[in-house]
């Protein structure tokens, strides 16, 4: 499962950064590589890109953790230490 996280992360990634060059300098970089936004080519990138944002927003709710962050952890961590008496 983590290495669909890392790939769905890049694939979103990739959405931001083309819409991002769309609204800023009105350039779609992915209609520019596959000739044309109707392409057979943009259409499957756009529809994988458009699947890892939606594995990203249920992944969470699939492997049961939720929404986990770097410091949540680390205060979770600290917590057990500090019941353990270590």
């Amino acid at each position: 499962m983590v290495i669909a996280n890392v790939i769905s992360y890049v694939l979103v990634i990739v959405g931001a950064l083309n819409w991002g060059l769309y609204g800023i300098f009105n350039f779609n970089l992915v209609s520019w590589i596959f000739q044309g936004p109707r392409s057979i080519g943009s259409i499957i990138v756009y529809s994988i890109i458009t699947l890892a944002a939606i594995w990203l927003i249920i992944s969470p709710i699939i492997s049961g953790h939720g929404l986990r962050l770097a410091m949540r952890d680390e205060n979770e961590r600290e917590a057990r230490k500090r019941e353990q008496g270590v």
